[in-house]
């Protein structure tokens, strides 16, 4: 999470629900992250915890969300 509070544009991190069991797909590993849609505002995405899959909200400055996107898959 504080690689990506620390993306130039990123204003935060907002943590969601939390899914149990779940997982994003083979091979996925703890920590990894996938970005579900563009929304007003920011960026939905999940990330996969050791549990399942954890909800997160990523509050952006406007029109930064395609630059920040391509700059989470860098990590």
């Amino acid at each position: 999470m504080r690689k990506i509070e620390a993306i130039d544009g990123v204003v935060g991190v907002i943590i969601g629900r939390s899914y149990g069991g779940k997982s994003l797909g083979r091979g996925s590993r703890t920590g990894a992250l996938k970005i579900q849609r563009k929304v007003p505002g920011g960026l939905k995405a999940v990330t996969q915890s050791a549990k399942g899959l954890q909800e997160i909200f990523i509050r952006t400055e406007p029109d930064t969300e395609e630059r920040i996107a391509a700059a989470i898959l860098e990590l």
